[in-house]
C-alpha cells in the first residue's frame, strides 16, 4: 500500500469519548520517508492532552492476520504504525454511559490515535512484517497489569468487523479466553482524595459527594500530612485529583511559638509534599486558601494581587499558595469568614440570641461569608467544568458586611432584636489580648469564578438557609 505524503497535521474525534484519530505529514522521495510521530507542541495545539509519556513500545508482526487484544489498559496510549498496516479496533470499557462504544479503522504510516486509560485496544496486521509502535504514560510492571480490562475479540455485541476471520487469524491463548462484554467489569475512573474530610469544608464535600466511590475521603486520622510514610504508602497511580481541605487555621494561636512551627508543618511543608506528589504524577491539585494572604488594605482583592499578609497564619498561607502555583494542573481557591458544620461564628451568634446575650462585635472588620456548602459546589465545578487552572476568589456574593452586621442578621433571623448586638472597634475588641493582626477588609472579587460558569449564592440566601 502507498502511503500518501504531505498531508497537514490534523486531527477528528471519534465515537468514543477522548479517542481522537490523527492524520500526519509524511515526507518521502526515492529514498523512503520521514515523519513527526510524536510533537508535543504541535499535538497540544491540536487539543490533545500533555499526556507526557514515558515508555516507548514497539510491536513487530512477522505474518499478516496476527491479531492482539481487547486489552484496555490502566494508563493512556498513543499508537501509530512505523512500517506496515493495520486495522485497529477500540472498545470503551469505562464506567460510564460510553461503555460498549466501538470504534475501527485502518491505519498506515500516516496515521495515529490517542487511547485513553480504559479504553480497550485491538489490532489486526494487514500486511506482513508490521511494526506497531506506542507511546505510554506510565511504566508497565507486574501489579500494574493486574488493573488491565479485557475483552473477547469475537464479542458478539460490539461486532467487530475484522478483515481477516478470527478463525484464520493468528491469535493467543489468552486472547481467546477473553470474557464477553456482559461478563466485563468496567475499569474506574482514577480517584479523587479528598484531605482534611473532617472539617468545615471536608463534611460539605462529604455531602456533595455523597455515594460517589471514586472518591475517597481523609481526616487526620486517615492520612498524617506530617508523615512521609503516608506519602510513600499509597499508590498515587490509581488518583487522578487531591483536594486539600485540611489547615492549620488557629489564627492566634499561631503567632506563638508552638502554633507557628505547626503553621508552618501543615499549612506549607505538607503543602510542598503534596506539590511534590502532584508533580511526579500529574495530579489535579485542589488547594484551599485564604483573605488573610492580603493585608486587607484594598476595598476588594482581586486574583491578581500581590501577596501582603501580616500575620504567621496568613504567611503560612502565602507560602502554600506559592508552592501550589508551580504544579502544573492547579487551582488555588481563595476563600473567606468559612461557615459550615460544627464550631463558627454564625452557630456563636445563634447561641447567644436563643441564651438571651448581648454581644459586642466587630464592626470595622468588612468582607463577605464563604458558606462551605458553597466552596464545595464551586470546587466541583471547577473540576467538572475543566476551568482552565489557576486561582479563583470563592466566597459567597452581596454587599460586604461587617461581623456585627452578621451578627444583627443572625439575631433577626432567629427572632431576637438587632439591637441586641453592639458594634465595637477591632482595637477594643483585641484590648489586653494576645490576637493576630487581621486584615480590615476581605471582601473578593469574584469576577473570575462567574466567568466559569459558577454564580455563588448571595449571603443573605446562604444564611437564611443555613439557619434553618
Amino acid at each position: 500500500m502507498t502511503i500518501e505524503f504531505s498531508k497537514q497535521l490534523s486531527s477528528r474525534g471519534t465515537p468514543i469519548p477522548g479517542v481522537v484519530l490523527y492524520d500526519l505529514p509524511v515526507h518521502g522521495d526515492n529514498r523512503g520517508w520521514f515523519k513527526e510521530n510524536w510533537q508535543r507542541e504541535k499535538m497540544i495545539g491540536l487539543g490533545l492532552l500533555d499526556f507526557r509519556p514515558v515508555q516507548n513500545n514497539i510491536s513487530f508482526n512477522e505474518r499478516a492476520g496476527t491479531t492482539r487484544g481487547i486489552h484496555a489498559e490502566p494508563w493512556d496510549k498513543f499508537i501509530s504504525v512505523a512500517t506496515g498496516r493495520i486495522f485497529g479496533a477500540w472498545v470503551d470499557l469505562r464506567e460510564g454511559p460510553s461503555f460498549g462504544a466501538v470504534f475501527t479503522a485502518e491505519l498506515d504510516a500516516s496515521q495515529a490515535i490517542f487511547i485513553p486509560r480504559g479504553v480497550g485496544n485491538a489490532f489486526q496486521t494487514l500486511e506482513d512484517n508490521t511494526a506497531y509502535t506506542y507511546l505510554v504514560n506510565d511504566h508497565w510492571s507486574a501489579d500494574a497489569q493486574e488493573q488491565y480490562t479485557f475483552l473477547n475479540l469475537a464479542d458478539e455485541t460490539v461486532a467487530i468487523p475484522w478483515p481477516i476471520p478470527l478463525d484464520e487469524a493468528e491469535l493467543s491463548d489468552k486472547d481467546k479466553a477473553h470474557p464477553q462484554l456482559g461478563e466485563v467489569v468496567p475499569m474506574a475512573p482514577r480517584k479523587t482524595f479528598v484531605l482534611g474530610a473532617d472539617g468545615q469544608l471536608g463534611k460539605a464535600l462529604r455531602a456533595l459527594y455523597e455515594g460517589d466511590t471514586s472518591v475517597e475521603f481523609a481526616g487526620r486520622g486517615e492520612f498524617d500530612l506530617s508523615s512521609d510514610a503516608a506519602f510513600s504508602s499509597r499508590n498515587w497511580k490509581n488518583y487522578s485529583t487531591i483536594i486539600n481541605a485540611a489547615a492549620y487555621t488557629a489564627v492566634d494561636a499561631a503567632e506563638t511559638p508552638e502554633g507557628r512551627a505547626a503553621a508552618w508543618e501543615v499549612n506549607v511543608t505538607a503543602v510542598a509534599r503534596l506539590a511534590r506528589v502532584a508533580v511526579e504524577h500529574d495530579l489535579t491539585l485542589v488547594h484551599v486558601s485564604s483573605d488573610y494572604v492580603f493585608d486587607g488594605t484594598r476595598d476588594i482583592h482581586d486574583e491578581n494581587e500581590l501577596f501582603s499578609p501580616l500575620g504567621v497564619y496568613g504567611q503560612t498561607k502565602a507560602a502554600g499558595d506559592a508552592v501550589v502555583s508551580v504544579v502544573r494542573r492547579h487551582y488555588i481557591v481563595r476563600t473567606s469568614w468559612v461557615i459550615g458544620a460544627g464550631n463558627n461564628f454564625v452557630r456563636t451568634m445563634q447561641t447567644l440570641a436563643q441564651r438571651g446575650i448581648n454581644p459586642s462585635v466587630v464592626n470595622d472588620q468588612v468582607g463577605r461569608l464563604s458558606f462551605a456548602k458553597d466552596i464545595a459546589a464551586g470546587l466541583v465545578h471547577l473540576l467538572e467544568s475543566k476551568a482552565p487552572y489557576g486561582t479563583y476568589n470563592l466566597s459567597n456574593d452581596g454587599v460586604p458586611q461587617s461581623w456585627a452586621d452578621i451578627a444583627a442578621d443572625v439575631y433577626e433571623l432567629v427572632g431576637s432584636s438587632r439591637n441586641e448586638v453592639t458594634g465595637v472597634s477591632t482595637a477594643e475588641y483585641f484590648k489586653d489580648k494576645a490576637a493576630a493582626p487581621r486584615p480590615m477588609n476581605s471582601a473578593l472579587d469574584l469576577k473570575k469564578i462567574r466567568a466559569a460558569g459558577f454564580t455563588p449564592r448571595l449571603v443573605a440566601d446562604a444564611l437564611e438557609d443555613y439557619l434553618k
